[in-house]
């Protein structure tokens, strides 16, 4: 094992909704889908080997709300700003809506890059470049 994190796990309600907007992101920043045939959740891994699953779990009670006690926002990483701005020109058209889009980039204060999105179900991402 190498690194700090193992993988994080999302619950949704409804994996068909969900799946699309992870699956364009993930493949957007590098990340694979693991091909497990697994017909109630997805798992895409990162070079690093960390992995993100996204599970639609009959345990799931109600609907994710990212406002509540719990995981608020997943904050991943692009290699520049160019990248940045690309992946905010075409978040709009596979499920995410941006947040702050009035403070991009800096919506995390003047010495942080980043895009903040959110998919139909509420999740929240945070896409971080290096550099103000």
């Amino acid at each position: 094992m190498t690194g700090p994190i193992h993988h994080v796990e999302l619950w949704t309600h409804d994996l068909a909704q969900a799946e699309p907007s992870f699956h364009w992101l993930f493949t957007e920043l590098g990340w694979t889908l693991r091909d497990d045939g697994w017909d109630r959740g997805r798992v895409w891994t990162h070079p690093a080997g960390v992995y993100v699953v996204l599970e639609q779990s009959p345990d799931v009670r109600g609907h994710h709300d990212r406002h509540r006690a719990g995981l608020n926002h997943l904050a991943l990483t692009v290699p520049d700003r160019p990248r940045l701005d690309a992946l905010r020109a075409a978040c709009g058209g596979h499920g995410w809506t941006e947040l702050f889009a009035d403070a991009y980039p800096h919506a995390g204060g003047p010495a942080h890059t980043a895009l903040f999105a959110e998919n139909a179900q509420g999740f929240e991402v945070e896409i971080v470049a290096p550099g103000p």
